[in-house]
């Protein structure tokens, strides 16, 4: 259940950030969201590593925080702004 319900939201920060961070977004961010399904499986597939499912969902929760929350912060200091 952590694979699957934490895999997506960790797989859609992963690909929003590293879509924000290019230069010229306009270009950049189809092949991004190209890469989603790949990156989604990964994030998936990271659950399988944990020794148990409560460590998998504590990582990979914290780990989709952890992002959210740099995106948040990120955006309200004004370091990304999305393209227009």
């Amino acid at each position: 259940m952590a694979a699957v319900l934490l895999g997506l939201p960790l797989a859609v920060i992963v690909i929003g950030i590293c879509a924000l961070l290019s230069h010229d977004q306009a270009r950049t961010t189809l092949p991004w969201l190209l890469m989603f399904f790949p990156v989604w499986v990964g994030a998936m597939s990271l659950a399988f590593v944990a020794r148990s499912g409560l460590r998998a969902w504590l990582w990979m929760g914290g780990a989709t925080l952890l992002g959210y929350a740099a995106l948040h912060l990120s955006k309200a200091a004004g370091l990304l702004s999305i393209a227009g």
